[in-house]
């Protein structure tokens, strides 16, 4: 089965469990502008599409980045990733209209070459700007043709075999059989390391999803780092170690003792099957920063490439940690380590430790893939450090709610009333997110805590590389 594929019979639709805002959000005349409208139709896609985190991530810094570079050229020194400034139009033609036509038309030709059954989104948006896409006659509809095409043709060509559906290329299978989520796991062959699990979606269909995309290790990373970033990663708790048991054993009992708000952090930050993703999550909290801080194209452009990048490049990295150590889950790890064992679980319950579940819907209660590190820590901690030095400083402001109900781990229950919350920097955005996972006992801490370190790496190295190019020093 693709690697794309294992998610579309699943619908986690989280804008119905919190709605996002920010505390005395200005408003700015005339809407969003062209870069966060192509985020936007992107952002759609996404949701509609089948394409996992580090998948997602690649596909975002695709399109800014083509975005860019279309707007490079009507820069006095910015330059392109691919081409340079050899782009490079004359002062006369720096207008906002010029620029917004590069944009949209490099913009259109890779969402479609990543999202090809998305065109009618893309077309439509092409339709509202005012623009062709059949016609790229124009001058600044040729520059963002020809930016774009110079990306594809590097994109197509990185480790990722978007060309072949993404499927792996590595040869990659698991060492342990599949576990079967509603029974009792009588024992597994090797209980430190990753296993494929078999459960009944959403749609009532028993699946058991493949590792997601093991080669994307391989990817090429923007900053150039990613990979010798992941090197220096520490190695994770042996399996029966005191190490590995004392966060097995804080898992338990942190599920087992939730509290509604720890229950509505677990679920907000899941961003799980028909979602945004955690890459896309960040590039939400960007669209709210552009309009608190009143962005015109020239911050919006350069601050969704780097952040585009940095999520990009957390995949890449975080991925190759989880394939190197290739390590088990909470769910297998746990039932192996408290097999015969009554213990506590959430919703007041006490269960027999081999049949033990993470704070998860049962449609979807792991992702497929290894623990260490955390994907969700990674991502967030790289964004939040591109988003605290693009604005030079680390507030932020959001906040969420979670409605009374609204759970779709328990569904009607919980929370009992609506539940706020709130994130006065990026930085504790980005710790919450990666403690979401902890609650939602699918990450063992250490796997959150170097995810978050990592991911603090990552964003520095993308941030720098990105700013190298507007300053034109790229």
């Amino acid at each position: 089965m693709p690697v794309h594929r294992f998610l579309s019979a699943l619908t986690l639709a989280l804008v119905t469990v919190a709605a996002l805002a920010l505390t005395a959000l200005p408003a700015r005349a005339g809407g969003p502008n062209v870069v966060v409208r192509w985020n936007q139709a992107l952002l759609q896609a996404v949701r509609g599409g089948t394409l996992g985190p580090p998948l997602v991530a690649r596909a975002l810094a695709i399109v800014h980045t083509c975005a860019y570079d279309a707007w490079a050229a009507y820069d006095a020194v910015a330059s392109g990733t691919r081409l340079g400034g050899s782009l490079r139009r004359p002062a006369a033609e720096h207008t906002e209209a010029d620029k917004a036509e590069a944009i949209s038309y490099a913009a259109h030709l890779a969402a479609v070459d990543l999202y090809p059954a998305q065109r009618a989104v893309f077309d439509a948006l092409m339709a509202d700007l005012g623009y062709d896409p059949a016609d790229a006659s124009g001058v600044p509809a040729g520059v963002g043709v020809t930016a774009c095409r110079a990306v594809l043709d590097h994109r197509h060509a990185d480790g990722s075999n978007q060309p072949g559906g993404y499927a792996d290329t590595t040869g990659y299978a698991p060492v342990n059989g599949p576990v079967v989520v509603a029974e009792p796991t009588a024992g597994i062959a090797a209980p430190g390391r990753w296993a494929p699990l078999t459960y009944a979606n959403r749609a009532g269909v028993v699946v058991t999803p493949p590792f997601m995309a093991p080669h994307w290790g391989g990817v090429a990373s923007f900053s150039g780092a990613a990979r010798a970033l992941a090197d220096r990663v520490p190695a994770p708790y042996a399996y029966g170690s005191s190490g590995f048991r004392a966060q097995a054993a804080e898992i338990v009992s942190v599920t087992a003792a939730l509290t509604e708000r720890q229950k509505a952090i677990a679920e907000y930050w899941a961003d799980g099957p028909s979602s945004e993703t955690p890459p896309g999550h960040w590039c939400l909290f960007a669209q709210q920063v552009s309009a608190r801080d009143r962005h015109g194209v020239d911050e919006d452009v350069k601050l969704f490439f780097a952040l585009a990048n940095a999520v990009m490049d957390a995949g890449i990295a975080s991925w190759e940690v989880k394939r190197d150590h290739d390590s088990a889950r909470p769910i297998t790890a746990i039932r192996h380590l408290y097999q015969g064992r009554q213990i506590p679980t959430w919703g007041g319950r006490t269960v027999e430790g081999a049949a033990w579940v993470p704070y998860q819907p049962s449609w979807f209660p792991t992702p497929p893939f290894a623990e260490y590190v955390s994907g969700h820590s990674t991502f967030s901690a790289a964004a939040a450090e591109v988003l605290r030095r693009f604005t030079g400083a680390d507030t932020f402001g959001g906040q969420a709610v979670v409605a009374q109900g609204s759970s779709l781990v328990e569904p009607g229950v919980t929370p009992t009333q609506d539940v706020t919350l709130r994130w006065s920097t990026f930085s504790a955005a980005a710790d919450e997110a990666g403690l979401s996972r902890r609650y939602g006992g699918i990450h063992f801490r250490a796997g959150d805590l170097q995810g978050r370190a990592l991911g603090r790496a990552v964003g520095t190295a993308a941030w720098d590389r990105a700013k190298s190019h507007w300053t034109g020093r790229g």
